[in-house]
């Protein structure tokens, strides 16, 4: 009984230290102030960091206890979209932060089509969760 409880509890303190450092990155590199100042919000941005931060904690207990949500077909097409908006704006802003598209289109002598190959990116990464999800391709 002790090592459950033990267990509990270097779980929760882990996951809890995971999300603090989660939301601590995802303010340093603006992505919540930049999503407040496009929204022209910026007056509820301890609303945005403290929502950040429970969506990390619940994710985390989520990921943990694994418990069962009979929400239907829609929730889980909701989530997914959702899902997608948040890990899309991480890999947009990981790579704004690093300069990586103008340091790429430089080296490639890239000119013209940079929206092209960005949607065509997504369509990729689309496909291949579409695959993996909903088809069970492993």
């Amino acid at each position: 009984m002790w090592q459950q409880i033990f267990l509990i509890f270097v779980g929760l303190s882990s996951g809890i230290i995971i999300a603090g450092g989660v939301v601590g990155l995802m303010i340093g590199l603006s992505i919540v102030p930049r999503y407040a100042g496009i929204t022209h919000t910026a007056d509820h941005m301890l609303l945005y960091e403290d929502m950040t931060f429970l969506g990390i904690v619940l994710g985390n207990l989520f990921c943990l206890f694994q418990p069962s949500l009979p929400l239907g077909n829609i929730f889980l097409i909701l989530y997914g979209i959702f899902s997608g908006i948040f890990l899309g704006s991480w890999i947009l802003a990981l790579a704004e932060v690093a300069d990586v598209f103008p340091v790429f289109c430089r080296r490639i002598h890239l000119t013209r089509g940079l929206p092209v190959i960005i949607i065509a990116i997504a369509a990729g990464k689309f496909a291949g969760c579409f695959l993996f999800y909903f088809l069970r391709w492993q």
